[in-house]
C-alpha cells in the first residue's frame, strides 16, 4: 500500500500503516533504487529517527533498494542532518533518511536526495512518485548493504571543532524526548556550555508532547525550564534534528527568522558582500536592517520548504538561508549547506561568545521591533489547497488597498505574499506537508496593524468553502480598532 498522496512537494511522508505498509516500503525503496539507477547513482545512506516502528520501516526500504543492486550504507538511528552529513563523509550517491520529524506518532515518511547536499524537490519526488506508482520499479543485481559504524562521533566530531565557549553559558536543552536527545546535551556540554537537559531521554511515546520547536506547548515548556533554572536561553530539537527553536532569559520565544537575523547581522563584519536567502514566511526586518546594508549583505526572499532553500543556497553562492519554521542553511564556511538544528545551535553560541556582555534578548532587541503573527495553519484538502491558494493569489493581485493600507507588491514565489506601504505584509501559502494552507503576517508598526491584516486575509479565506478551521487564531487586544 503506498498512498499517493504521501508524494509531497519535497517529502515523503505518511500515516503507517494505513497510508503506507511495509510492503509499501519495500516497493518504495525498489523505485528509489531505480531512481538513482537512472541517474547514475548506487551507494545511498540509509538512517531513521527514534520511533517504535521507524526501524522496521527502514529495513523494509533497504530490501526494496538492494532488490534495485543499490549499495547501502545503513547508519542506524540517526537524526536527518547526521544522515546528510554522512553521505558527504561517506561520498554516497543518496541518501534516504526514514523520518516522520514533528509528525506525533503514527507517521512515517523518506527525506531522499541524489545530489549532496540537496534533497529532492518537486521534479524529482515527482519521478520517483511515477516509478513507484505506475510499476517501473525494476529489480537489478549487486545490491549489498553495510553497517557501517563511527559516523555519530564523526558527526559531532564536526559540529564541535575547534569551538570551545570564553563565557559562562547555561542552556536548557529541550528534545520533547525525539532523537535529537542522543545528540544535542553531550554537543552543548562539548563546546563548554552548562546544559540542563528538558525531556532529554529518548521515549517514543512523546509522553510529554511532540517534539516541535513550533509548537507553542513545547515552547511553553521551554520558557517554564529557563526561567526556574534562570538559563541563559532554551534551545528545542524536532524529532529528526534539523530545526531548531530559541527562547531567550526571560522566557520569551523568539521566532527562528529573528533568531537567523541575528545570526546574519553578526556575520556580516566577517562575510562583507555575502547573500541570504529567506523564505517568504520569514520578517521583513532582513529587506531594511542597517547592520546587514552597511557591509553590503544582500536578501532574497524565496520558496518556503528545506528542498527549496537547501537548492537555492547551493544555487546562489549564498552565505546562509534561513526558514521561520526554524530550519537553518549554514552554507561554507560556517556550515555543509544543508538544514542541521545542532549546527545551529554551535553558531547561537558562538554569536553569544562573540559578544561576551550581551545577553540572547539583548540582540534580539537591537533588530527593532515589529509585531508578528505564529504561524497559523487552517484546515484545506491536498487536493484543492493549491487552486485554493491560486484564487486568492489573483483575487490579491486585483486589490490596490489591504487593511486600509496601499500594497506596493504581491511576491508570487510561494504562494501570495502581499507587500504594504507601512513595511507590513501577509501571506497565504499551500502547506507542503499537510492538508493546510499557512498564513503569516507581520507589521511594524503595531499589534493592532497585524490584527487587521489578519483579518482581512481572513475575510478572503471565508470565501473559499474548502477551507476549514484554524489550528490557532489571532486574538484582538483590549482597546484596538475594529
Amino acid at each position: 500500500m503506498i498512498d499517493p498522496l504521501g508524494f509531497r512537494e519535497y517529502d515523503a511522508r505518511w500515516a503507517y500503516p494505513t497510508g503506507i505498509d511495509l510492503d509499501g516500503m519495500e516497493l518504495l525503496g525498489l523505485s528509489l533504487g531505480t531512481q538513482m539507477a537512472r541517474h547514475g547513482k548506487r551507494s545511498v545512506v540509509v538512517g531513521s529517527d527514534y520511533r517504535s516502528y521507524s526501524e522496521d520501516v527502514r529495513e523494509a526500504l533497504i530490501r526494496g533498494l538492494v532488490r534495485a543492486g543499490a549499495r547501502v550504507l545503513d547508519i542506524g538511528m540517526s537524526l536527518s542532518p547526521m544522515a546528510y552529513f554522512a553521505q558527504g563523509h561517506l561520498g554516497a550517491d543518496a541518501v534516504a533518511m526514514v523520518t516522520a520529524s514533528h509528525n506525533p506518532n503514527g507517521w512515517t515518511g523518506v527525506k531522499m536526495g541524489l545530489d549532496y547536499p540537496v534533497t529532492h524537490g518537486p521534479e524529482e519526488m515527482a519521478e520517483l512518485r511515477d516509478i513507484a506508482l505506475n510499476g517501473q520499479g525494476r529489480a537489478a543485481p549487486g545490491g549489498t548493504v553495510e553497517q557501517v559504524d563511527g559516523i555519530r562521533a564523526a558527526y559531532l566530531d564536526d559540529l564541535v571543532g575547534t569551538f570551545h565557549l570564553t563565557r559562562p553559558l547555561r542552556v536548557t536543552c529541550a528534545t520533547g524526548n525525539g532523537t535529537a536527545g542522543a545528540f544535542a546535551p553531550e554537543l552543548l556540554a562539548r563546546i563548554g556550555a552548562e546544559v540542563i537537559p528538558l525531556h532529554t531521554d529518548l521515549d517514543w511515546d512523546f509522553p510529554n508532547y511532540n517534539p516541535n520547536p513550533e509548537a507553542l506547548e513545547m515552547l511553553h515548556d521551554m520558557a517554564a525550564a529557563v526561567r526556574t533554572h534562570h538559563a541563559d536561553l532554551a534551545l528545542g530539537f524536532d524529532g529528526d534534528g534539523d530545526r531548531c527553536g530559541v527562547v531567550d532569559e526571560a522566557g520569551e520565544e523568539v521566532f527562528a527568522d529573528k533568531v537567523g537575523l541575528m545570526l546574519a547581522r553578526d556575520l556580516a563584519p566577517l562575510h562583507p558582500g555575502a547573500k541570504l536567502v529567506v523564505d517568504v514566511k520569514s520578517t521583513g526586518l532582513y529587506a531594511t536592517d542597517p547592520v546587514l546594508a552597511a557591509h553590503g549583505v544582500t536578501t532574497e526572499y524565496w520558496k518556503t520548504g528545506h528542498s527549496h532553500m537547501k537548492r537555492r543556497v547551493r544555487d546562489t553562492g549564498a552565505l546562509a538561508g534561513f526558514e521561520k519554521s526554524g530550519h537553518y542553511f549554514l552554507a561554507d564556511p560556517i556550515g555543509h549547506g544543508y538544514d542541521c538544528g545542532l549546527r545551529v545551535a554551535v553558531e547561537i553560541c558562538r554569536m553569544l561568545d562573540r559578544n561576551p556582555t550581551r545577553s540572547f534578548a539583548d540582540l534580539a532587541r537591537a533588530l527593532g521591533q515589529s509585531w508578528s503573527s505564529p504561524t497559523m495553519s487552517p484546515h484545506c484538502p491536498d487536493d484543492q489547497k493549491y487552486g485554493v491558494v491560486d484564487r486568492i493569489s489573483a483575487r490579491l493581485k486585483s486589490l490596490t488597498h489591504l487593511a486600509g493600507r496601499r500594497i506596493t507588491d504581491v511576491i508570487t514565489v510561494n504562494g501570495a505574499r502581499v507587500q504594504l506601504d507601512t513595511g507590513a505584509w501577509g501571506l497565504i501559502r499551500a502547506s507542503s506537508n499537510t492538508p493546510n494552507l499557512v498564513v503569516v503576517c507581520e507589521s511594524m508598526t503595531s499589534y493592532d496593524e497585524l490584527y487587521q491584516i489578519f483579518t482581512a486575509l481572513d475575510w478572503i479565506l471565508r470565501d473559499e468553502p474548502s477551507v476549514g478551521a484554524y489550528d490557532q487564531q489571532l486574538a484582538p487586544i483590549e482597546g484596538a480598532e475594529a
